[in-house]
């Protein structure tokens, strides 16, 4: 497979649940520039449909580990998620009408893992993992990943 994008440090929030998560969007990514690149419809198509299932999930997921923390900045972040899926969706629909949108979608899934993960999740962080036991704020070099166990299987299946 043809690898478009990898995971670094510097896209770790620091939950560990939540940063495998945002690896397996990473994983879709690649998926789907794999994809696109064997021109298989197929592929993307179903590629296309387990990522607009995965994120919903993934954000859902997000939302309830940041309404925990009672992070005040949760109904904005929520907001971007619900635009950020409105426009997975419209990917989604013009493939089915024929469209070619692998290339565009990559573009715009880079775009989102790098500025909304490195930007708006990087907030909630620090909120999040005090919520799930951590104690005090430390510097994003020395913060451990915090696992969020119970609400991780209420919310995601392992595969």
């Amino acid at each position: 497979m043809g690898q478009l994008v990898s995971w670094t440090p510097d896209l770790s929030v620091g939950i560990e649940a939540i940063d495998d998560q945002h690896k397996r969007i990473v994983d879709y990514i690649n998926q789907l520039h794999d994809a696109g690149l064997r021109k298989d419809r197929k592929a993307i198509g179903s590629v296309l449909a387990e990522l607009m299932e995965y994120t919903v999930s993934h954000f859902s997921f997000e939302e309830a580990l940041m309404d925990q923390a009672r992070y005040r900045y949760a109904a904005p972040h929520k907001k971007v998620h619900e635009l950020f899926t409105r426009r997975i969706a419209e990917y989604r629909h013009r493939f089915q009408l024929g469209e070619d949108v692998a290339v565009e979608m990559q573009g715009t899934l880079i775009k989102w893992l790098m500025n909304h993960i490195k930007r708006e999740d990087m907030n909630y962080g620090e909120a999040v993992r005090a919520s799930l036991g951590e104690g005090g704020p430390k510097p994003k070099e020395e913060a451990e990943t915090v696992p969020a166990g119970d609400a991780v299987r209420r919310f995601f299946r392992r595969t």
